[in-house]
């Protein structure tokens, strides 16, 4: 998986007052949790652009100048107004340890059955994964090769390496749904093929 750095201090105080203080000053208190202890620090709010507004997922690697971690994000607090970003959480990773995490679904191939008029809706965006974090995926692939008119591609039917998903089998990720204009050419169909059997005579 990509891996996006973020440069930070170390905050010494914690309190309600130096928060403040922070984020009028555009930067982002954080903590850090899944090590011995829970590490607080701040960046610019700007160092967050590429991992948080993107449909991508990424590793992080936290670099606090004389410290470097390498870490996931856990969690956001953002403004309900602004959708200034308020506070982040992130989470150590232990290169011998599994870690869960939620990655992009990347459509490929094509499908028959929206070749003849099916439309394919998207069920699942995001898939939770589970895996050492050497071993992450920075997407799921949910190939749609096979997929007729009224079919549905289920977690089952994707090939996972080295991770495992998250997801009860009975999951749908995608299908491809009979579209108006399909159901409308298959009724016409039926009867155009039924009329000649009525113009028959015995």
């Amino acid at each position: 998986m990509k891996s996006i750095t973020i440069k930070g201090s170390e905050r010494e105080s914690v309190g309600k007052v130096s928060t403040k203080a922070l984020r009028n000053a555009g930067a982002v208190p954080c903590v850090l949790y899944g090590g011995n202890q829970a590490v607080h620090f701040s960046a610019d709010e700007k160092a967050f652009k590429n991992l948080v507004y993107t449909p991508n997922a990424h590793t992080v690697v936290i670099d606090l100048g004389e410290k470097t971690f390498n870490a996931i994000l856990q969690d956001i607090q953002v403004h309900p107004v602004s959708d200034r970003i308020l506070h982040i959480d992130f989470f150590q990773l232990n290169e011998s340890k599994e870690i869960t995490m939620e990655v992009p679904v990347k459509i490929v191939g094509t499908s028959p059955g929206v070749l003849l008029g099916g439309d394919l809706r998207l069920n699942q965006r995001r898939l939770k994964v589970k895996a050492l974090p050497k071993n992450l995926p920075d997407y799921v692939e949910a190939n749609i090769s096979e997929l007729q008119m009224g079919n549905k591609l289920y977690v089952t039917k994707v090939v996972t390496n080295n991770f495992k998903l998250m997801h009860p089998d009975n999951t749908v990720i995608c299908q491809v749904k009979i579209s108006r204009a399909a159901m409308k050419a298959a009724q016409e169909a039926a009867k155009a093929a039924k009329a000649p059997a009525k113009g028959k005579k015995k």
